[in-house]
């Protein structure tokens, strides 16, 4: 009786593990916006970025950021492309218009960091 009755258990254990597991490996655990996010990710990374180096821009302000280094940037998008603005007044806030200039692209050209030029 006690064999069967362990049998049963381990049979359980196993469909369970088994179950979560797939769900695991095809992404079931994931959320549809968590889904939605990684897609649209996967996409940027495939497209080329809407600016190039140099280009000077007027972008509204859509939140901030604090870099690794402690300085405040706003996160600012052009496109979708996300750019992070550096060397802000302190008076900038969210919704400003403000004109930036592209410095650089990080690795894998997903996002840019600009510089405040001026208010537009």
């Amino acid at each position: 009786m006690l064999g069967v009755t362990s049998l049963v258990l381990g049979l359980i254990v196993v469909v369970l593990f088994g179950s979560w597991l797939v769900r695991r490996f095809r992404g079931g655990s994931q959320s549809t916006a968590q889904r939605e996010s990684y897609e649209r990710h996967k996409d940027a990374q495939q497209r080329e970025p809407p600016v190039d180096i140099g280009d000077v821009r007027e972008v509204g302000v859509q939140e901030f950021s604090e870099h690794h280094s402690g300085e405040r940037q706003a996160v600012c998008k052009i496109e979708g492309f996300v750019v992070f603005v550096e060397d802000l007044p302190n008076d900038v806030t969210v919704g400003d218009v403000l004109e930036i200039k592209i410095l650089s692209f990080n690795r894998g050209h997903t996002s840019a960091t600009a510089t405040f030029v001026a208010r537009a």
